[in-house]
Protein backbone atom coordinates (compact mmCIF):
# COMPACT_ATOMS: atom_id res chain seq x y z
CA UNK A 1 0.00 0.00 0.00
CA UNK A 2 1.14 3.44 -0.72
CA UNK A 3 2.90 5.24 2.52
CA UNK A 4 1.06 8.39 2.89
CA UNK A 5 4.35 10.64 3.78
CA UNK A 6 5.91 13.19 2.27
CA UNK A 7 7.44 12.94 -1.14
CA UNK A 8 9.72 14.87 -3.38
CA UNK A 9 7.58 16.15 -6.77
CA UNK A 10 9.26 18.74 -8.84
CA UNK A 11 11.63 19.60 -6.52
CA UNK A 12 9.34 20.23 -3.75
CA UNK A 13 8.29 18.36 -1.24
CA UNK A 14 4.43 17.54 -0.73
CA UNK A 15 2.02 15.75 1.36
CA UNK A 16 -0.80 13.37 -1.25
CA UNK A 17 -4.01 14.69 -0.96
CA UNK A 18 -6.51 11.98 0.61
CA UNK A 19 -9.30 11.48 -2.15
CA UNK A 20 -12.68 11.19 -0.94
CA UNK A 21 -15.81 11.73 -2.28
CA UNK A 22 -16.80 14.97 -0.15
CA UNK A 23 -13.57 16.39 -1.73
CA UNK A 24 -14.65 15.59 -5.49
CA UNK A 25 -18.17 17.02 -4.27
CA UNK A 26 -16.28 20.50 -3.40
CA UNK A 27 -14.33 19.93 -6.64
CA UNK A 28 -16.80 19.13 -9.01
CA UNK A 29 -18.14 22.64 -11.01
CA UNK A 30 -20.68 22.68 -14.07
CA UNK A 31 -19.50 24.86 -16.67
CA UNK A 32 -21.32 25.02 -20.12
CA UNK A 33 -23.19 21.80 -19.59
CA UNK A 34 -20.79 19.91 -18.42
CA UNK A 35 -18.75 18.70 -14.61
CA UNK A 36 -15.53 19.77 -14.80
CA UNK A 37 -12.35 20.13 -12.65
CA UNK A 38 -9.88 23.26 -12.38
CA UNK A 39 -6.27 22.66 -13.04
CA UNK A 40 -5.43 24.14 -9.66
CA UNK A 41 -7.59 21.36 -7.83
CA UNK A 42 -5.89 18.48 -9.95
CA UNK A 43 -2.33 20.16 -9.53
CA UNK A 44 -3.08 19.59 -5.73
CA UNK A 45 -4.04 16.24 -5.97
CA UNK A 46 -1.28 15.15 -8.12
CA UNK A 47 1.04 17.05 -6.30
CA UNK A 48 2.44 19.56 -8.58
CA UNK A 49 2.10 23.07 -8.30
CA UNK A 50 -0.18 24.72 -11.05
CA UNK A 51 2.18 25.97 -13.66
CA UNK A 52 3.96 22.32 -13.53
CA UNK A 53 1.02 20.47 -13.65
CA UNK A 54 -0.22 22.88 -17.08
CA UNK A 55 3.71 22.16 -18.40
CA UNK A 56 2.61 18.59 -18.08
CA UNK A 57 -0.60 19.04 -20.33
CA UNK A 58 1.29 21.27 -22.37
CA UNK A 59 4.06 18.49 -23.72
CA UNK A 60 1.08 16.20 -23.98
CA UNK A 61 -1.30 18.36 -26.41
CA UNK A 62 -1.92 16.12 -28.51
CA UNK A 63 -4.25 14.25 -26.27
CA UNK A 64 -6.20 16.78 -24.45
CA UNK A 65 -7.34 18.28 -28.13
CA UNK A 66 -10.67 19.76 -28.47
CA UNK A 67 -13.04 21.08 -25.77
CA UNK A 68 -14.20 17.45 -25.04
CA UNK A 69 -10.96 17.02 -22.50
CA UNK A 70 -10.49 20.56 -21.16
CA UNK A 71 -10.90 24.57 -22.25
CA UNK A 72 -9.78 27.77 -20.60
CA UNK A 73 -12.53 29.24 -18.56
CA UNK A 74 -13.86 32.93 -19.26
CA UNK A 75 -13.20 35.19 -16.80
CA UNK A 76 -17.10 35.45 -16.23
CA UNK A 77 -17.43 31.45 -15.77
CA UNK A 78 -14.42 31.58 -13.38
CA UNK A 79 -16.38 34.16 -11.65
CA UNK A 80 -19.43 32.52 -11.54
CA UNK A 81 -17.59 29.22 -9.95
CA UNK A 82 -15.96 31.62 -7.07
CA UNK A 83 -19.65 33.32 -6.30
CA UNK A 84 -21.33 29.61 -6.07
CA UNK A 85 -18.97 27.95 -4.02
CA UNK A 86 -18.45 31.27 -2.35
CA UNK A 87 -14.58 31.01 -1.72
CA UNK A 88 -11.75 33.82 -2.43
CA UNK A 89 -9.86 33.43 -5.66
CA UNK A 90 -6.05 32.45 -5.31
CA UNK A 91 -5.81 33.27 -9.20
CA UNK A 92 -5.00 36.93 -7.67
CA UNK A 93 -6.36 38.78 -11.06
CA UNK A 94 -3.47 37.30 -13.64
CA UNK A 95 -3.42 37.44 -17.44
CA UNK A 96 -4.66 33.78 -17.50
CA UNK A 97 -8.04 32.12 -15.90
CA UNK A 98 -7.76 28.29 -14.93
CA UNK A 99 -8.19 25.38 -17.78
CA UNK A 100 -11.26 23.30 -16.95
CA UNK A 101 -11.19 19.42 -17.50
CA UNK A 102 -13.99 17.02 -18.44
CA UNK A 103 -13.85 13.84 -16.82
CA UNK A 104 -12.68 12.28 -20.04
CA UNK A 105 -10.01 14.69 -19.62
CA UNK A 106 -9.31 13.62 -16.04
CA UNK A 107 -9.11 10.09 -17.16
CA UNK A 108 -6.28 11.42 -20.15
CA UNK A 109 -4.32 12.98 -16.90
CA UNK A 110 -3.72 9.29 -16.08
CA UNK A 111 -2.39 8.07 -18.84
CA UNK A 112 0.30 11.49 -18.94
CA UNK A 113 1.50 11.79 -15.25
CA UNK A 114 4.11 10.01 -14.02
CA UNK A 115 5.64 8.45 -10.77
CA UNK A 116 4.25 6.62 -7.79
CA UNK A 117 2.25 9.59 -6.78
CA UNK A 118 0.54 9.74 -9.73
CA UNK A 119 -0.60 5.61 -9.79
CA UNK A 120 -1.48 6.31 -6.30
CA UNK A 121 -4.04 9.21 -6.66
CA UNK A 122 -5.06 7.98 -9.98
CA UNK A 123 -6.42 4.33 -8.82
CA UNK A 124 -7.88 6.36 -5.69
CA UNK A 125 -9.63 8.55 -8.52
CA UNK A 126 -11.83 6.11 -10.18
CA UNK A 127 -12.35 4.14 -6.83
CA UNK A 128 -14.31 7.54 -5.54
CA UNK A 129 -16.01 8.09 -8.88
CA UNK A 130 -16.86 4.78 -8.65
CA UNK A 131 -18.33 4.91 -4.98
CA UNK A 132 -19.74 8.34 -6.12
CA UNK A 133 -23.11 6.94 -8.01
CA UNK A 134 -25.40 6.65 -5.23
CA UNK A 135 -24.58 10.27 -4.55
CA UNK A 136 -25.02 10.93 -8.34
CA UNK A 137 -28.04 9.15 -8.58
CA UNK A 138 -29.64 11.01 -5.51
CA UNK A 139 -28.38 14.92 -6.52
CA UNK A 140 -30.05 15.18 -9.69
CA UNK A 141 -29.35 18.91 -9.62
CA UNK A 142 -25.58 18.33 -9.79
CA UNK A 143 -24.90 15.64 -12.19
CA UNK A 144 -27.38 13.78 -14.45
CA UNK A 145 -28.29 10.12 -15.18
CA UNK A 146 -26.94 10.38 -18.92
CA UNK A 147 -23.37 11.22 -17.16
CA UNK A 148 -23.45 8.81 -14.75
CA UNK A 149 -23.89 6.48 -17.27
CA UNK A 150 -21.17 7.99 -19.48
CA UNK A 151 -18.72 8.29 -16.37
CA UNK A 152 -19.42 4.42 -15.78
CA UNK A 153 -18.75 3.83 -19.44
CA UNK A 154 -15.78 5.73 -19.33
CA UNK A 155 -14.73 4.26 -16.61
CA UNK A 156 -15.12 0.62 -17.66
CA UNK A 157 -13.32 2.10 -20.97
CA UNK A 158 -10.41 2.85 -19.44
CA UNK A 159 -10.14 -0.27 -17.02
CA UNK A 160 -10.57 -2.79 -20.30
CA UNK A 161 -8.07 -0.87 -22.35
CA UNK A 162 -5.67 -0.59 -19.17
CA UNK A 163 -6.09 -4.25 -17.94
CA UNK A 164 -5.81 -5.36 -22.14
CA UNK A 165 -2.19 -3.35 -22.10
CA UNK A 166 -0.90 -4.68 -18.79
CA UNK A 167 -1.80 -8.85 -20.07
CA UNK A 168 0.16 -7.52 -23.64
CA UNK A 169 2.74 -6.11 -22.25
CA UNK A 170 3.39 -9.16 -19.82
CA UNK A 171 3.56 -11.56 -22.93
CA UNK A 172 5.80 -9.06 -24.83
CA UNK A 173 8.13 -9.47 -21.72
CA UNK A 174 8.02 -12.88 -21.65
CA UNK A 175 8.88 -13.58 -25.72
CA UNK A 176 11.60 -10.88 -24.98
CA UNK A 177 13.02 -12.43 -22.07
CA UNK A 178 13.18 -15.77 -23.23
CA UNK A 179 15.32 -14.53 -26.92
CA UNK A 180 16.84 -12.00 -25.18
CA UNK A 181 17.73 -12.56 -21.04
CA UNK A 182 20.18 -9.35 -21.35
CA UNK A 183 16.70 -6.58 -21.74
CA UNK A 184 14.65 -8.81 -19.12
CA UNK A 185 15.56 -5.96 -16.30
CA UNK A 186 14.94 -3.08 -19.03
CA UNK A 187 11.51 -4.57 -19.98
CA UNK A 188 10.08 -5.24 -16.60
CA UNK A 189 11.11 -1.95 -15.47
CA UNK A 190 9.71 -0.08 -18.16
CA UNK A 191 7.53 3.24 -17.20
CA UNK A 192 4.54 1.37 -18.86
CA UNK A 193 4.90 -2.05 -16.78
CA UNK A 194 4.87 0.13 -13.39
CA UNK A 195 1.65 2.00 -14.37
CA UNK A 196 -0.26 -1.53 -15.45
CA UNK A 197 0.84 -3.01 -12.12
CA UNK A 198 -0.47 -0.50 -10.04
CA UNK A 199 -2.85 0.70 -11.67
CA UNK A 200 -4.71 -2.29 -11.61
CA UNK A 201 -4.02 -5.06 -9.31
CA UNK A 202 -5.91 -7.81 -7.03
CA UNK A 203 -6.91 -5.14 -4.74
CA UNK A 204 -9.53 -3.76 -7.41
CA UNK A 205 -11.17 -7.12 -7.22
CA UNK A 206 -12.44 -6.96 -10.78
CA UNK A 207 -10.56 -10.57 -11.38
CA UNK A 208 -12.43 -13.61 -12.49
CA UNK A 209 -11.75 -17.36 -13.78
CA UNK A 210 -12.47 -17.01 -17.49
CA UNK A 211 -12.09 -20.90 -18.99
CA UNK A 212 -9.01 -21.69 -16.17
CA UNK A 213 -7.35 -18.54 -17.18
CA UNK A 214 -7.06 -15.46 -14.53
CA UNK A 215 -9.05 -12.51 -16.36
CA UNK A 216 -10.28 -8.77 -15.55
CA UNK A 217 -14.09 -9.50 -15.43
CA UNK A 218 -14.77 -6.29 -17.84
CA UNK A 219 -12.21 -7.89 -20.37
CA UNK A 220 -14.08 -11.35 -20.15
CA UNK A 221 -17.29 -10.40 -20.97
CA UNK A 222 -16.24 -8.15 -23.47
CA UNK A 223 -14.54 -10.99 -25.10
CA UNK A 224 -17.50 -13.11 -25.21
CA UNK A 225 -19.91 -10.59 -26.57
CA UNK A 226 -17.60 -9.27 -29.57
CA UNK A 227 -17.39 -12.36 -30.60
CA UNK A 228 -21.33 -12.68 -31.39
CA UNK A 229 -22.56 -13.05 -35.34
CA UNK A 230 -26.13 -12.49 -34.96
CA UNK A 231 -27.18 -12.35 -31.23
CA UNK A 232 -26.93 -12.40 -27.52
CA UNK A 233 -29.05 -13.73 -24.88
CA UNK A 234 -28.22 -12.74 -21.14
CA UNK A 235 -29.91 -15.40 -18.11
CA UNK A 236 -29.57 -13.03 -15.30
CA UNK A 237 -32.22 -11.72 -12.35
CA UNK A 238 -29.83 -9.22 -11.03
CA UNK A 239 -28.85 -6.72 -13.66
CA UNK A 240 -28.00 -3.27 -13.26
CA UNK A 241 -26.33 -0.36 -15.75
CA UNK A 242 -23.28 -2.04 -16.12
CA UNK A 243 -24.71 -4.81 -17.34
CA UNK A 244 -25.92 -2.84 -19.96
CA UNK A 245 -22.35 -0.76 -20.38
CA UNK A 246 -20.71 -4.26 -21.17
CA UNK A 247 -23.10 -5.04 -23.68
CA UNK A 248 -22.53 -1.74 -25.71
CA UNK A 249 -19.45 -3.34 -27.09
CA UNK A 250 -21.76 -6.03 -29.11
CA UNK A 251 -20.76 -6.31 -32.85
CA UNK A 252 -23.29 -3.81 -34.55
CA UNK A 253 -26.91 -5.42 -36.09
CA UNK A 254 -26.59 -7.89 -32.97
CA UNK A 255 -29.55 -8.97 -31.50
CA UNK A 256 -29.59 -8.57 -27.46
CA UNK A 257 -31.81 -9.82 -25.44
CA UNK A 258 -31.85 -10.00 -21.46
CA UNK A 259 -33.69 -12.15 -19.73
CA UNK A 260 -34.41 -11.26 -16.20
CA UNK A 261 -36.58 -10.27 -13.46
CA UNK A 262 -34.76 -7.73 -12.37
CA UNK A 263 -34.25 -8.02 -8.15
CA UNK A 264 -31.93 -7.28 -5.81
CA UNK A 265 -29.90 -4.08 -4.40
CA UNK A 266 -28.66 -2.02 -7.14
CA UNK A 267 -31.46 -3.13 -9.71
CA UNK A 268 -31.84 -1.74 -12.93
CA UNK A 269 -34.32 1.67 -13.19
CA UNK A 270 -35.93 3.07 -16.24
CA UNK A 271 -34.12 6.31 -16.56
CA UNK A 272 -30.80 4.58 -16.82
CA UNK A 273 -32.11 1.86 -19.65
CA UNK A 274 -33.95 4.91 -20.96
CA UNK A 275 -30.56 7.23 -20.99
CA UNK A 276 -28.31 4.18 -22.44
CA UNK A 277 -30.64 3.58 -25.65
CA UNK A 278 -30.39 7.08 -26.21
CA UNK A 279 -26.99 7.53 -25.89
CA UNK A 280 -26.72 3.81 -27.87
CA UNK A 281 -29.83 3.69 -30.37
CA UNK A 282 -28.07 1.34 -33.07
CA UNK A 283 -28.02 -1.00 -30.42
CA UNK A 284 -31.09 -3.88 -30.55
CA UNK A 285 -31.47 -4.60 -27.01
CA UNK A 286 -35.10 -5.77 -25.67
CA UNK A 287 -35.86 -7.14 -22.05
CA UNK A 288 -38.19 -10.05 -21.50
CA UNK A 289 -38.97 -11.88 -17.48
CA UNK A 290 -37.33 -15.43 -16.55
CA UNK A 291 -40.76 -16.57 -14.61
CA UNK A 292 -38.50 -16.39 -11.49
CA UNK A 293 -37.38 -20.02 -11.82
CA UNK A 294 -33.29 -19.22 -12.82
CA UNK A 295 -30.54 -19.11 -10.11
CA UNK A 296 -27.67 -19.70 -12.40
CA UNK A 297 -26.62 -17.16 -15.10
CA UNK A 298 -25.78 -17.81 -18.87
CA UNK A 299 -24.52 -15.78 -21.51
CA UNK A 300 -25.50 -17.91 -25.08
CA UNK A 301 -23.97 -16.67 -28.56
CA UNK A 302 -26.17 -16.84 -31.96
CA UNK A 303 -28.79 -19.00 -30.26
CA UNK A 304 -30.32 -21.48 -33.35
CA UNK A 305 -27.12 -21.28 -35.66
CA UNK A 306 -24.09 -23.44 -36.21
CA UNK A 307 -21.78 -20.59 -34.68
CA UNK A 308 -24.19 -21.41 -31.43
CA UNK A 309 -22.14 -21.60 -28.05
CA UNK A 310 -22.88 -20.80 -24.26
CA UNK A 311 -20.97 -19.69 -21.42
CA UNK A 312 -21.71 -20.30 -17.51
CA UNK A 313 -21.17 -17.42 -15.54
CA UNK A 314 -20.76 -17.83 -11.43
CA UNK A 315 -21.86 -14.30 -10.57
CA UNK A 316 -23.96 -11.61 -12.29
CA UNK A 317 -22.03 -9.23 -14.75
CA UNK A 318 -23.08 -6.00 -12.74
CA UNK A 319 -21.11 -7.53 -10.20
CA UNK A 320 -18.43 -9.35 -11.73
CA UNK A 321 -14.96 -8.98 -9.74
CA UNK A 322 -16.43 -8.10 -6.70
CA UNK A 323 -15.73 -11.93 -5.16
CA UNK A 324 -13.74 -14.95 -6.59
CA UNK A 325 -16.14 -16.58 -9.45
CA UNK A 326 -15.86 -17.77 -12.70
CA UNK A 327 -16.80 -18.01 -16.42
CA UNK A 328 -16.78 -21.10 -18.38
CA UNK A 329 -17.66 -22.49 -21.72
CA UNK A 330 -20.38 -25.64 -22.28
CA UNK A 331 -19.83 -27.58 -25.01
CA UNK A 332 -23.25 -29.28 -24.47
CA UNK A 333 -25.46 -26.70 -25.69
CA UNK A 334 -28.14 -28.98 -27.12
CA UNK A 335 -29.68 -29.21 -23.45
CA UNK A 336 -30.19 -25.33 -23.44
CA UNK A 337 -32.19 -25.66 -26.36
CA UNK A 338 -35.59 -25.97 -24.52
CA UNK A 339 -34.57 -23.73 -21.86
CA UNK A 340 -34.24 -21.01 -24.54
CA UNK A 341 -37.25 -21.61 -25.92
CA UNK A 342 -39.12 -21.66 -23.19
CA UNK A 343 -37.43 -17.88 -22.33
CA UNK A 344 -38.84 -16.58 -25.61
CA UNK A 345 -42.31 -16.89 -24.95
CA UNK A 346 -42.01 -15.04 -21.41
CA UNK A 347 -43.46 -11.70 -21.34
CA UNK A 348 -41.35 -8.44 -21.56
CA UNK A 349 -39.90 -6.99 -18.83
CA UNK A 350 -41.45 -3.26 -17.54
CA UNK A 351 -38.38 -1.08 -15.21
CA UNK A 352 -39.56 1.13 -13.09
Amino acid sequence: MYDKKKEVVGNTEIVPVEITEELLKEKLYEVRGVKVMLDSDLAEIYGYETKNFNRQVKNNAKKFEGDEFMFRLTKTEFDEILRCKNFTSSWGGSRYTPYAFTEQGVYMLMTVLRGDLAIKQSRDLVRTFKKMKDYILGNQNLIGQREVMQLSIQTMENTTEISNLRMNLGSVEKQMSDVMEQLEDVVTKSELADMMNGFVNNEDNGWLMFNTKYCSADVAYSSIYSQAKKSVYLVDNYIGLRTLVLLKNTPGGTEIKIFSDNIGSGKLHNVEYTDFCKEYPNINLTMQHTGGIYHDRFIVLDYGTKDERVFLCGASSKDAGGRITSIVEDFGIDKYKPMIKQLLQNSALQLT
